[in-house]
């Protein structure tokens, strides 16, 4: 089968490498979700839709409701500031990183309150940057990115069968505060190691150990170029390709499919489409050496629930279609 896909856009990798300087401006009260569903004083439902293999869901900051995309691999949350042109930062002396080098300038914001109707995320740093290429690209309005340090207070449901993330708030040793069971059966686990804001699971390929690192916001499966021979006699290619990184530089890359990725004896992908690049820049921006990057991919044909307090990643059950 051949990639139906002649050119990939990428959006990971925005705000890793972003170190504020300068005493950030309260600006934001509050951050709403209009289509969540509360199922507990703490706990949180919210639909989702695919648009290309992102995951999107629909939010509301400074009366402006829209589109922001779930990203993992972003650490903090992003504002899209060709929306929020009457809510400027003050500008940070460091630029950040994508998957081909440093991207742009950015301006930090200080969110004072994120609320969720009955809950709330305090104190979160937003950065403002401009997201028009994603939109473009996409054809869609963008209001911004949600990354880690508005999620890692949370035990994150992301099923792909329902098509919605469902948000439980945890205490400091990632036990639910909502005493809710899930209805549906957990069928594994695995543990991963938090870097900074990166998951990364291990796994082997051909008897050799890889580190790949789990992101929402990658559109699909990456490997490093420096992997061992032993790991590319499992990557089949099937074409030549042009990915555009964040900074909107295009390269030409291998496209394929990474066979016999096995994390433990029953989470196991026999393939996975996936493109053979080099993550140097990619590296620098998550803060970590990784081996490849796990995205769409790897987790369209799977429930998962991610619990950062934990440092664990569980599987659930899908259901069987008559």
């Amino acid at each position: 089968m051949r990639l139906n896909f002649k050119l990939i856009s990428l959006f990971l990798l925005w705000s890793s490498c972003l170190f504020a300087t300068d005493d950030p401006i309260v600006e934001v009260q509050h951050m709403h979700f209009p289509k969540a569903e509360y199922i507990g004083e703490n706990t949180v439902r919210i639909p989702f839709k695919l648009i290309g293999h992102l995951m999107v869901i629909e939010a509301e900051v400074y009366n402006k409701k829209g589109n922001f995309i779930v990203d993992t691999g972003s650490e903090n949350l992003l504002l899209n500031k060709v929306h929020f042109t009457k809510h400027r930062g003050r500008a940070a002396r460091s630029g950040y990183a994508g998957v081909n080098g440093e991207v742009d300038q950015v301006r930090i914001r200080w969110l004072k309150k994120i609320l969720l109707n009955d809950f709330s995320i305090e104190n979160i740093k937003a950065n403002s940057v401009n997201l028009s290429h994603i939109e473009k690209s996409k054809k869609m309005q963008l209001y911004g990115i949600i990354g880690y340090k508005v999620l890692k207070d949370y035990e994150v449901f992301i099923d792909f069968y329902l098509k919605q993330i469902t948000l439980s708030k945890v205490d400091k040793k990632g036990n639910k505060i909502d005493q809710l069971p899930y209805l549906e059966k957990i069928t594994d686990s695995l543990n991963f190691i938090l870097k900074r804001h990166t998951i990364i699971l291990k796994s082997y390929v051909n008897g050799s150990k890889l580190n790949f690192g789990l992101d929402t916001g990658a559109e699909i499966n990456m490997l490093h170029t420096g992997v061992s021979k032993k790991v590319l006699e499992k990557f089949t290619v099937d074409k030549r390709i042009l990915m555009v990184g964040a900074d909107q530089r295009k390269i030409e890359v291998l496209a394929g499919k990474l066979n016999d990725v096995r994390f433990s004896g029953r989470i196991y992908n026999k393939s996975m489409r996936t493109i053979l690049t080099n993550l140097r820049d990619a590296n620098v921006a998550y803060g970590t050496r990784l081996d490849g990057i796990l995205g769409y991919e790897f987790m369209v044909k799977r429930r998962i629930i991610l619990n950062y307090k934990r440092k664990r990643l569980y599987f659930v059950e899908i259901p069987i279609e008559n």
